[in-house]
């Protein structure tokens, strides 16, 4: 069974499912009021395709679109497979990153239904070096209410999200030892640990 610690972080990814990209843009001079309605509209957004009401299929496409929109999909993918990144080819991370982002919509998509009549409350903002950091409080159906913090930045040309912190515990690297024992179990092979993605869920 799931510790209530797991089962909060999972709870919250199905919420907001999360980065910069490693090309250098000019910066945008990322305000706290653009971080916060950055996080504002990842909640709208994400409350909508709750109450849609539609099928698990359908809801799944909808949090893809929303995890494209809001994250920067790559470095979230690219840092997943943290050293081993250094070794994969261009073809190799394109492939990689397309199977992530589908792997992450199947995987909290298909909770989401259990949220319903939840909601997200925005408490506070503040820079953190060239990010900004969004506090905010969860409210769950029969659960305690808890803290989650996303990091949002601007160095990909556009605001984005790249991690989000639950209770003290980063959902970016918790997905980083989710991979890494993916492809533990087979050997290294980052072409098997694709192939393992776009099958799972």
């Amino acid at each position: 069974m799931m510790s209530d610690m797991s089962r909060r972080q999972f709870a919250f990814a199905a919420f907001a499912t999360a980065g910069t990209t490693l090309i250098p843009l000019p910066a945008l001079a990322l305000t706290e009021a653009r971080a916060r309605a950055l996080v504002d509209r990842v909640v709208a957004d994400i409350n909508g395709a709750i109450d849609s009401a539609g099928s698990q299929s359908a809801m799944i496409r909808q949090f893809e679109r929303i995890f494209n929109r809001y994250a920067d999909v790559r470095i979230i993918a690219r840092s997943t497979l943290g050293a081993d990144a250094r070794r994969v080819s261009g073809a190799q991370m394109r492939a990689y990153t397309d199977a992530f982002r589908g792997y992450v919509a199947r995987k909290y998509g298909k909770r989401f239904d259990e949220f319903r009549g939840g909601r997200i409350e925005v408490n506070s903002v503040r820079e953190v070096k060239s990010w900004h950091e969004v506090r905010s409080t969860v409210y769950l159906p029969g659960q305690s209410p808890f803290e989650v913090r996303f990091l949002v930045s601007d160095r990909s040309g556009q605001d984005k999200f790249f991690d989000m912190v639950i209770e003290g515990i980063s959902l970016r690297l918790s997905e980083r030892e989710e991979i890494g024992a993916m492809l533990d179990r087979r050997n290294g092979n980052i072409d098997a640990l694709i192939q393992d993605l776009r099958n799972a869920g």
